[in-house]
């Protein structure tokens, strides 16, 4: 027998190493932007997938990133991602399932079902999807970790938007059951649950210093996130300082899910 030499990189069962090859969805804008220009910047080979496809073409100017189109409700992007990995790549080290869509509408307006149910394709089947298209992969190489963005909508509820709120809880609790039965495995599975951060979604609210200003006084670090901060959370949980962290979820939210929110916080205005 043949004795062979450890790829420190990738040390086996949990892909305790540096990932050199990782997939993101939801990658054209906000946390996922970030996320691929960090894991860019730092050497790793990224696939970034969205619909946005203007967006991808601003992403395809860096190196170690390729691009690909497409809905992650829809099974086949999925697989597609994950091929393009390995094709372009070798390999592939984690998944981040970042996609993720509000949008949702009083209960009883017309349309509230349909987009409820869009919500949870994009928010809920994707990451089903994305675990099952990345596992087999993950599994042949070694091991793994995937990490899929909730929201601390999804620890807690906010008037009007019951639709993201349940998507994201249902999430957090995907991540759990996935963690359980792929930890065998070397396949690592935890959530992000990010608190307000400046993504797209929160582009209206920018755009109202007062309603900013109110938003902000309810955060103990008295800010909203900027999506570098997000990311850099990101880069922990599939990174070797995460090696036995799973079905976990890591709340990168100023502080905001700690207070209860009906006295004001210290050194704030009354």
């Amino acid at each position: 027998m043949t004795a062979t030499t450890p790829d420190p990189d990738h040390q086996g069962p949990g892909a305790s190493g540096t990932p050199r090859a990782v997939v993101v969805t939801g990658a054209a804008s906000g946390i996922g932007r970030a996320a691929v220009e960090l894991f860019a910047e730092r050497g790793v080979g990224v696939v970034a997938v969205d619909q946005d496809e203007r967006g991808l073409k601003e992403l395809s100017r860096l190196d170690q990133v390729v691009t690909l189109a497409g809905d992650v409700s829809v099974e086949a992007t999925n697989h597609a991602a994950v091929a393009l990995a390995v094709e372009r790549f070798g390999r592939l080290d984690a998944v981040v399932l970042n996609a993720g869509i509000g949008g949702t509408r009083p209960f009883e307006t017309p349309g509230a079902i349909e987009a409820a149910d869009r919500i949870l394709a994009v928010n809920l089947r994707g990451p089903i999807l994305g675990i099952r298209a990345a596992a087999p992969v993950l599994r042949a190489g070694g091991g793994g970790a995937i990490v899929v963005t909730a929201s601390v909508a999804g620890l807690r509820a906010d008037p009007g938007n019951w639709a993201y709120n349940a998507s994201k809880g249902a999430v957090i609790n995907l991540v759990r059951a996935a963690a359980i039965d792929y930890a065998v495995q070397g396949i690592r599975v935890n959530a992000l649950a990010p608190g307000l951060t400046w993504t797209r979604i929160n582009a209206g609210v920018r755009q109202d210093p007062l309603l900013t200003a109110e938003i902000e006084r309810r955060v103990p670090l008295q800010r909203f996130a900027e999506p570098r901060e997000q990311a850099e959370a990101i880069w922990f949980l599939v990174s070797p300082a995460a090696s036995y962290i799973t079905g976990t979820t890591l709340v990168v939210d100023g502080g905001l899910d700690a207070s209860l929110g009906i006295l004001p916080l210290p050194g704030t205005p009354r």
